[in-house]
This record gives C-alpha cells, sequence and structure tokens, in this order.
C-alpha cells in the first residue's frame, strides 16, 4: 500500500507542479485556463485523497480536521499564485535576456518573502490543528504537506533554468 501511495504522491505532485502555471522559458502558447482549473480540480481531489489516506483520523479528528485543511489550503493557494506570480516574472525577464542587477534583486527579494509566508502560515496552523488533533497527528500532517512542498520545488528547481 506504501507503494502504491508513493506512487500516487508522485503523480499528484507533478501535477500541483503544474497547477502553479510554470510558464516556459522559450516562446511557447500557454495552455488554455480551462484546462489548468479542470488540472487544478484534480489536484485539490487527489490531494486531499492522499492527505485521508495518510492521517488515519477518527471520525471526531476528521469532522474537525477537515475544515481547517481547507482554510490552510485556500491559504496556501494565495502563497502558490505568488510563487507563480514570481515564477511568470522570472520567465518573462529570462526570456528577453540576461537580467539586470535590480531586476534580480527584485525577484529575489519576493521569492524570499513567499518562502517566509509559507513559514508564517505553518507556524499560525499549527496551533489549530494542535487543538483538534494529537501532536503526532499534528506533525504527520505537516510532514505530508512538507513533503509535497518538497516535491513541488524539485520540480521547479528541474525546470527552471539559473539566472544568466
Amino acid at each position: 500500500m506504501k507503494k502504491n501511495l508513493t506512487n500516487m504522491l508522485r503523480s499528484v505532485l507533478l501535477i500541483l507542479a503544474a497547477t502553479l502555471a510554470l510558464p516556459t522559458f522559450a516562446e511557447d502558447d500557454a495552455a488554455p485556463a480551462s484546462n489548468m482549473e479542470i488540472l487544478r480540480d484534480k489536484v485539490v481531489a487527489d490531494k486531499k485523497f492522499v492527505v485521508a489516506n495518510n492521517m488515519k483520523l477518527t471520525e471526531a479528528e476528521a469532522k474537525a480536521f477537515w475544515p481547517i485543511y481547507d482554510a490552510y489550503q485556500q491559504d496556501l493557494h494565495q502563497i502558490n499564485e505568488r510563487l507563480a506570480k514570481v515564477i511568470n516574472d522570472y520567465a518573462l525577464a529570462y526570456n528577453k535576456g540576461a537580467l539586470l542587477d535590480d531586476t534580480a534583486k527584485k525577484l529575489l527579494d519576493e521569492a524570499i518573502a513567499v518562502e517566509l509566508a509559507e513559514v508564517k502560515l505553518k507556524q499560525s496552523y499549527a496551533p489549530k490543528l494542535s487543538k483538534v488533533l494529537p501532536g503526532v497527528k499534528v506533525a504527520r500532517y505537516l510532514q505530508i504537506e512538507n513533503k509535497i512542498r518538497a516535491i513541488v520545488r524539485y520540480e521547479l528547481a528541474a525546470a527552471i533554468p539559473l539566472v544568466e
């Protein structure tokens, strides 16, 4: 079962990376918005399935956990949108040629701000989760989120060229 969940998680995360609307670093047409919306809906459902299968929640825990999970995902989506904007801005600048120092600094500052926002989000949700789940399950959930984000970051790192 672990192997199947690992494979499913890997697939979900590849799709999740795609939902960031990762731009191409060459002149290409973007996928239609409706396809991205369909893909996003599938990712949301698949991610929730992966979380549910790994959390081992009691009925009472599930009733309290899922509204917090949904709120966390909404807040995380806002962070993902910021990240997508940074990546898109970088792609636009990259496709024009060598980056100017000022542009590179602005992009770097925003990328770091996005990472800080993600850390602050976890910090703000840990106490909320701790009110409804035992510590081990809070740690498990945040670990699942960290694993998902690590795979997304890996995929992004592979797709985004170094600054020139």
